[in-house]
C-alpha cells in the first residue's frame, strides 16, 4: 500500500513538473531590466546568422555563448534607442518609409508576380502538349471583322462542324493548313501568353471555349495530345542524302543505300562506324553521327517526331526528310530538371514572355482594391493645353491654370495634373516626348500603377511576416548605425599627438620587408639587347643607356629604376634579387622579351617612419579607439540594465521535439 501511495506521489510530483515547465521556445536565457531574451528568439536569430537551422544544430556551446553574449549587448543597443526616442525620429522616419516603398515594391513584385509565375511555368513545362489551330489574321476589312468571323467560324465548330474542315476552308495560316491545322509538340514559354493558356487550360481532344487574340491575330485552339515532357535529347543519326554533289536527286539509289545500311545495322553493325563510313553528313559523321543534345522543335519536324519517340539505346527505322533518309539512334535522354536548378532559366523566360502580362493583372486588382478612378476630363483638359509642347521642365508654366485638377484618385487620396507632372519629370521614360494624349494614356498608367504597388507595399508589413521580419530587421540596423555613429564614431578624435603616441606604442606593427632597388633595361629585339649588354661591358652607364633605350612603357623617365620593391613581388625581382649591388645580368627572357637586370641596393627589413605609416597608424587608432569608446558605452548599458545570462540553458539550444 505505502508502495502504491509512494509511486502515485511521484507520478503526480512529474506531471505537476511538465505542466510548469516552460514551453521550450520561451526559455528566458538573458534578462536585462524589463527585457528578456527567449530560446525561440535566440534560436531564429542564431540560424538566420549560422546558414540554417541544419548548420546552427552543429555549433559548439562555445559558439553559442559567445553569440549570446553579442546578442544581449544588441537588444541592450536597441532598448536604448527606443529610450532615446528614435522611433519619433523624422529623419529615420522618412528613411523607412523610402525603404519601405522600394523594397516593398520589389518584395511584392517578386512574391505575387515573379514566384507564383515561375512556379506556374515550371510545372507547366513538365508536359507538352500538341496542338492545332484555325487562325484568322486582320486585313483591310478591320480587327472587329476578324474576330467576328473567328467567333462565327468557332460557333460552328461547337454546333458539329469539322475541326479540320474549317481549318483548311478558313485558315489564315498556309503552313499548317494541310495537317488540319497541327503546329506540332508546344510546352510553356514558348507561345503568346493568352494561347498558351487556352492550351494548358483545354482538355485533350476538346476546343477552347473562346476565340484567343495574339499579336497574329485570332485563334481558334484544339489540343490533341498532351503527355510527359522530355527535355532534351542526345541522339546519331546516319543520313543518306537524295541529292548528290551534282546536285541531281536520285530518290531511288539513295533509298537502296539507306535500306543497305539498316540492314547491316541490324545484323548487328557499329552504329558509329557506319555512321562514319557512310553517313552524308559531314558534321556529324566524324563523331560516329552524334548530334549532341537537341530540344523539341530544333530539328526538321519528322526527325524531331521519330527521334522523341524513341527509347534510349533504340534504333529507328527510316525517317524520310527533306534533306533525304535518316536512321536515327538515341543515345541519351536529360531528365526534368528540379526547380532549383532550372530557376534561373525559368525566370528569364518568364521575365521575357509573362511578366509585364502578369504585372498589369496585379495592377487591375489594386486597383479595384484601393478604389482607382481617372478623371477622363483632366486628362483630355491636360492633353489639350499641352498637345503642342515636349515633356520638359518647360511644360510647368503651361499647366499652371489647371494644376490643381484632380486627375486621379486612389485609397482616399488625390493626384493632380501638378502632382503626376511632377512624377513624370522625375523620371527619364517620358522625356522630351510629345506632351499629347497618347502621353497622357501612357503615362498615368505608369505613374498610377507605381503609387498602387506602393499603397500595396505600405501595408504589407501588416499582412506578410517575412516582409514584417525584413522591415525590423532593416528598421534595427538604422537604430544600431545612428546609436554607433552618436557613441561612437563621432568621439573618435585623432590629433597629431595621439597619432603620434599612438605610433611610438604600436610602431612595432608597422614594417618594410627586405625590399631591393633594381632597374632594368627591356627591349624586344635579341640583337639590340646583346649590343646594349656588350655597351655596359665595355663601360657605358646603365642609367643613362635605360633613359635612352628601355622600352618598359612608363620606365624612360624613370631611367629604368622600379624603385624600392619586395624581391618576390615578380619574376624581374627575383631575378635581380639574385645580384649583389652593382651587378648586372646579360639579358634573360622573363616577360615576352629581354631584359638586361641591375642590382642598385638592399634594404633590411625596418620599422617604417611615422610618416612612412601613417595612413596605416591613422587607421589602426581609428579602430582601437571605436573599440575602446564602444566598450565604454557598453559598460554603462549593463550598468543601467544589470543584464543576467543564463549559459546552463544554453545546452537545450536546437534541442527541441516540437
Amino acid at each position: 500500500m505505502r508502495q502504491r501511495v509512494v509511486t502515485l506521489f511521484s507520478m503526480i510530483l512529474a506531471i505537476l513538473f511538465i505542466s510548469c515547465a516552460p514551453k521550450h521556445s520561451e526559455i528566458v536565457l538573458a534578462e536585462f531590466g524589463e527585457d528578456e531574451v527567449t530560446m525561440g528568439e535566440f534560436e531564429n536569430i542564431y540560424a538566420k546568422n549560422a546558414g540554417g537551422i541544419e548548420k546552427a544544430k552543429t555549433d559548439s556551446l562555445q559558439k553559442l555563448e559567445n553569440f549570446l553574449d553579442l546578442y544581449v549587448n544588441f537588444r541592450m543597443k536597441l532598448r536604448d534607442a527606443k529610450v532615446r526616442g528614435y522611433a519619433s525620429n523624422k529623419e529615420l522616419n522618412d528613411e523607412l518609409l523610402d525603404y519601405k516603398k522600394k523594397v516593398g515594391v520589389t518584395f511584392l513584385l517578386e512574391k505575387q508576380v515573379v514566384e507564383p509565375g515561375i512556379k506556374q511555368l515550371y510545372d507547366r513545362r513538365k508536359s507538352e502538349l500538341r496542338v492545332s489551330h484555325l487562325m484568322i489574321r486582320p486585313d483591310s476589312s478591320g480587327d472587329e471583322a476578324a474576330r467576328m468571323k473567328a467567333q462565327n467560324i468557332l460557333d460552328s465548330i461547337k454546333a458539329g462542324k469539322d475541326f479540320a474542315e474549317m481549318v483548311e476552308k478558313y485558315t489564315s495560316d498556309t503552313y499548317s493548313r494541310s495537317t488540319g491545322g497541327d503546329i506540332f509538340y508546344v510546352t510553356a514559354g514558348m507561345l503568346p501568353s493568352d494561347f498558351e493558356d487556352a492550351c494548358y487550360e483545354t482538355p485533350v481532344g476538346q476546343i477552347y471555349q473562346d476565340v484567343v487574340k495574339t499579336n497574329f491575330g485570332y485563334h481558334i485552339v484544339k489540343v490533341t495530345e498532351k503527355k510527359e515532357r522530355i527535355p532534351e535529347i542526345r541522339a546519331s543519326h546516319i543520313l543518306i542524302r537524295t541529292t548528290n554533289d551534282a546536285g541531281i536527286t536520285d530518290s531511288a539509289a539513295a533509298k537502296m543505300r539507306v535500306d543497305s545500311v539498316k540492314m547491316m545495322l541490324d545484323n548487328g553493325g557499329d552504329f558509329a562506324e557506319l555512321a562514319e563510313k557512310y553517313s552524308d553528313d559531314t558534321g556529324s559523321k566524324s563523331q560516329g553521327g552524334d548530334l549532341g543534345f537537341f530540344q523539341r522543335r530544333m530539328m526538321i519536324k519528322e526527325f524531331d517526331e521519330a527521334a522523341f519517340s524513341l527509347k534510349p539505346g533504340e534504333v529507328s527505322d527510316i525517317v524520310k526528310t527533306g534533306y533525304g533518309y535518316h536512321i536515327i539512334k538515341l543515345m541519351e535522354v536529360k531528365p526534368y530538371p528540379s526547380f532549383e536548378e532550372n530557376k534561373e532559366e525559368l525566370k528569364n523566360l518568364f521575365k521575357q514572355l509573362r511578366y509585364n502580362a502578369e504585372q498589369a493583372k496585379l495592377i487591375d486588382k489594386l486597383k479595384a482594391k484601393y478604389s482607382y478612378k481617372l478623371n477622363d476630363e483632366s486628362v483630355s483638359s491636360a492633353a489639350a493645353q499641352t498637345d503642342t509642347f515636349k515633356v520638359t521642365d518647360d511644360i510647368l508654366p503651361v499647366i499652371e491654370g489647371i494644376k490643381d485638377q484632380p486627375l486621379f484618385t486612389y485609397a482616399g487620396k488625390t493626384v493632380t495634373t501638378g502632382n503626376f507632372m511632377d512624377k513624370v519629370l522625375q523620371t527619364t521614360d517620358f522625356l522630351n516626348k510629345p506632351a499629347n494624349m497618347s502621353f497622357y494614356n501612357d503615362a498615368v498608367n505608369k505613374v498610377a500603377s507605381d503609387l498602387l504597388l506602393e499603397e500595396e507595399a505600405l501595408n504589407l508589413e501588416k499582412t506578410n511576416k517575412e516582409f514584417a521580419s525584413l522591415m525590423e530587421d532593416y528598421r534595427n540596423g538604422i537604430y544600431i548605425f545612428k546609436l554607433q555613429d552618436d557613441e561612437i564614431w563621432s568621439q573618435v578624435k585623432g590629433d597629431s599627438v595621439k597619432l603620434h603616441q599612438f605610433y611610438e606604442s604600436t610602431k612595432e606593427n608597422y614594417r618594410w620587408p627586405d625590399r631591393i632597388n633594381f632597374s632594368e633595361i627591356y627591349t624586344r629585339n635579341d640583337s639590340l639587347a646583346k649590343n646594349y649588354y656588350s655597351m655596359l661591358q665595355q663601360g657605358s652607364d646603365f642609367e643613362e643607356l635605360a633613359a635612352l633605350y628601355t622600352e618598359r612603357p612608363g620606365y624612360k623617365d624613370k631611367k629604368g629604376n622600379y624603385g624600392l620593391t619586395d624581391p618576390k613581388a615578380n619574376k624581374l625581382a627575383e631575378a635581380a634579387g639574385k645580384l649583389n649591388p652593382g651587378e648586372f645580368t646579360a639579358p634573360e627572357n622573363i616577360t615576352g622579351g629581354f631584359s638586361i637586370l641591375k642590382l642598385n641596393a638592399k634594404e633590411s627589413s625596418r620599422i617604417k617612419t611615422f610618416e612612412e605609416a601613417k595612413a596605416e597608424v591613422s587607421g589602426a587608432f581609428q579602430e582601437y579607439e571605436s573599440k575602446r569608446i564602444e566598450q565604454e558605452y557598453l559598460d554603462r548599458l549593463k550598468k543601467r540594465y544589470n543584464p543576467e545570462i543564463y549559459y546552463e540553458k544554453l545546452g537545450q539550444a536546437f534541442k527541441s521535439e516540437e
